[in-house]
């Protein structure tokens, strides 16, 4: 059986102010994509013989958006590890290769990062193909780009013998981003492919290759899987267990010191969209060279990246140029230097700035809420409660809410009464009133919330039940 590991991991600070902590870019549908990179990562390859569910590994804090986008794409029959520290890809590949060897046979491992685009899926999958014999005769396969350009941003794999009978070569050595002189004579020799972090082995070798060459990960990592803890759909990496682990890549603990590490050549319109330029790279351009989406006006501007998500953006007299406006955020930069946007992110980080972590809507388990207005004793938020969910039943001491329907039919408890709300209906939740919303509906419910206290902090909630087990949280 052929399992995918879906490394869903990292914050992708290159693509603020898209991208933040609570919404990583894999998890966002850009514009020109069809769903998430996520998603797309993981139906690109459906079809493949013998695919088994996916083995997902994530930060444990978007733990709800990995459940709700496998749900949209009829994928729920799958693992999900939620890690609570991130430690590279070494461990978060050992622990699911120790979850895949409970439910299968040998199993064949996929690794995959979700956030990467791969524009021809037809080759990509006879190439995944190739690569399934080669890790069944025990190779540790990765897959390596065919380079269009010397770019320096990649690390590069040089090619070694080749492989009789198939399009494999020994790999020769991994090689650290260079500078431009020496990616141009890498791309000039032919031998070199840039570095994927796409892997393919069997789940046994990988084990044993790491206990091999890194066995304090390896133990590490056994010791926390067997502590995992099961929580309602996630399996949970216990903290204490995992945080003593070194954090390493799958590259630096295994693949450099193996004397099995094969690669295959991938052509097939790969981009891991590090940064805002790679976006303009791969989208239809209009005849200025310009990537637009949302509302936007142009004046005398030529190869450009705009994205408008919240309001007009005018553009006059501007050359290589990205914008990205949200709705509490703009960033503008040039195109040479969007690969510096990850230095900015650190600057709001220092700061403690909330723009660095999450967006004006903010995704929980049961939907999503955004703020509206925010003023002295009151803020006023959209909440949105998807199809089948329900808000906990909760508290508040220092607010009281009026809610007012504006599409679906909710169904709300406030103490000891039960009643149904209607589009252009209103109610009041007092304070201190044990409350909850609902949708046993098929479609979303909307209502606008008006909160009036003296403190409006998420943490000002007690919950009494809750079905995504957060009744001890506060968020």
């Amino acid at each position: 059986m052929l399992i995918p590991v879906i490394l869903a991991g990292g914050i992708g600070s290159r693509l603020w102010p898209a991208s933040r902590a609570m919404l990583p870019k894999q998890f966002i549908n850009f514009p020109g994509q069809s769903g998430s990179l996520f998603q797309a990562t993981i139906l690109r390859i459906e079809g493949i013989a013998a695919l088994g569910n996916p083995i997902v590994v994530c930060n444990a804090d978007h733990r709800f958006l990995v459940a709700e986008q496998l749900r949209q794409i009829q994928k729920q029959q799958n693992t999900i590890l939620l890690e609570p520290v991130g430690r590279n890809t070494a461990p978060a590949v050992a622990l699911a290769a120790m979850t895949a060897q409970q439910s299968a046979a040998d199993p064949i491992l996929l690794v995959l990062p979700a956030d990467h685009v791969i524009q021809d899926q037809a080759t990509l999958q006879k190439i995944i193909t190739q690569g399934i014999e080669l890790a069944r005769a025990g190779k540790l396969v990765t897959f390596g780009i065919v380079p269009g350009s010397p770019e320096t941003g990649y690390g590069y794999i040089e090619q070694g013998a080749a492989i009789a009978g198939t399009a494999a070569a020994q790999v020769s050595r991994f090689v650290e981003k260079p500078d431009l002189a020496t990616a141009q004579t890498y791309v000039a020799s032919g031998k070199y492919l840039w570095n994927s972090g796409m892997f393919m082995f069997s789940a046994a070798r990988y084990l044993e290759e790491l206990q091999r060459f890194a066995p304090d990960i390896y133990a590490s990592c056994h010791g926390a899987f067997a502590a995992l803890e099961m929580d309602n759909d996630f399996c949970r990496i216990p903290d204490a267990a995992f945080r003593q682990c070194r954090a390493d890549s799958i590259d630096y603990a295994v693949m450099e010191h193996t004397a099995d590490a094969v690669v295959l050549p991938l052509a097939a319109g790969w981009n891991d969209l590090g940064a805002w330029d790679a976006l303009w790279e791969i989208q239809a351009k209009d005849p200025g060279g310009n990537v637009v989406s949302g509302d936007v006006l142009l004046q005398d501007t030529h190869n450009c990246y705009v994205q408008a998500q919240s309001r007009l953006v005018a553009c006059v007299g501007l050359l290589d140029t990205i914008i990205v406006e949200t709705a509490d955020a703009v960033l503008v930069a040039h195109k040479n230097s969007v690969q510096a946007v990850k230095k900015l992110v650190a600057q709001l980080e220092q700061q403690n700035r909330p723009e660095a972590v999450s967006h004006t809507i903010v995704y929980r388990p049961w939907g999503s809420y955004q703020a509206l207005a925010v003023g002295a004793g009151y803020q006023v938020k959209h909440i949105i409660v998807n199809p089948g969910a329900a808000l906990s039943l909760q508290l508040h001491h220092q607010r009281a809410e009026h809610w007012t329907a504006i599409k679906g039919i909710g169904q709300v408890t406030c103490d000891d009464r039960e009643f149904r709300l209607l589009p252009n209906e209103s109610t009041f939740i007092p304070l201190g009133a044990k409350h909850r919303l609902s949708n046993p509906g098929t479609e979303p419910v909307e209502i606008i919330e008006v909160q009036v206290g003296n403190y409006l902090g998420e943490d000002d909630i007690v919950r009494f039940e809750d079905r995504y087990g957060r009744v001890s949280q506060t968020i």
